[in-house]
């Protein structure tokens, strides 16, 4: 297969018009970009940033990606949150928590949100939703290549060992973290996942349908990162999705 394109990972994009603090660490920080224009009651998209759970990626490549949401009519937040090997409830603790501030923020407050991620943003999404409590419950979940089922990710050895190194131990340990084993997101869930992808291979997806039979999994042309870049031709798929998600009823 042909090598991926990573040029969205060092595309540059403007400053986002805000920054939401959500936390005392220095990682408790989100982008906010509000769209000039948009349905009336469109949710607030809240978009987690992927990266094997890592330090080294952070929630500014995906810039580029909310500089395009809000030209296409979305507000976005765009966390970041700890990322510190072996432990894993830093992590999804600051994900939840950044959900939850949504609704505290001048001009996000009373909106409802959805949330989307990409690749371990996508796990941390279908995670979030899968616990989050009301009020803050997401009205869905869009998730891009996610890792979806650590215990999968984990037996494929997907990111060099990205699995075991973010939890500090094996996946079957933690099946409070794994989105396969953990009851389905009241809201509404699509997956878009590249049928290209070596990265996290489009089983892991399928496999989080088989055991949530509600989510709906649309297999798209391409790769891991066409999903997450505004110049590629899975884009208007991205865009299509979302607007499903948030259409009333």
């Amino acid at each position: 297969m042909a090598a991926e394109d990573r040029s969205v990972l060092s595309r540059t994009a403007s400053a986002p018009d805000a920054v939401l603090t959500y936390g005392p660490a220095e990682e408790q920080v989100a982008d906010v970009r509000f769209a000039p224009a948009g349905p009336p009651g469109r949710p607030v998209l809240v978009l987690l940033h992927g990266g094997f759970w890592r330090p080294q990626i952070d929630r500014l490549h995906v810039r580029p990606m909310t500089e395009a949401l809000a030209a296409a009519g979305w507000t976005t937040v765009a966390p970041e949150y700890r990322r510190v090997p072996g432990r894993p409830d830093l992590t999804v603790d600051d994900v939840r928590a950044a959900v939850r501030a949504v609704a505290g923020q001048p001009g996000l407050a009373g909106r409802p949100v959805l949330l989307a991620g990409h690749s371990a943003g996508g796990h941390l999404a279908l995670l979030a939703a899968a616990t989050l409590e009301p009020p803050h419950v997401p009205v869905g979940v869009l998730a891009l290549a996610p890792a979806a089922d650590l215990g999968l990710a984990e037996a494929l050895g997907l990111g060099d060992g990205a699995v075991p190194a973010f939890l500090g131990e094996a996946a079957a340990v933690r099946a409070d973290l794994d989105p396969v084993r953990l009851p389905a997101p009241e809201g509404a869930v699509r997956i878009l996942h590249g049928t290209a992808d070596e990265i996290v291979p489009v089983e892991v997806s399928e496999s989080y349908v088989r055991a949530h039979p509600a989510a709906a999994l649309t297999r798209v042309d391409g790769g891991h990162f066409p999903l997450v870049d505004p110049e590629s031709a899975a884009w208007p798929t991205v865009l299509a999705a979302l607007d499903e998600l948030s259409a009333p009823g």
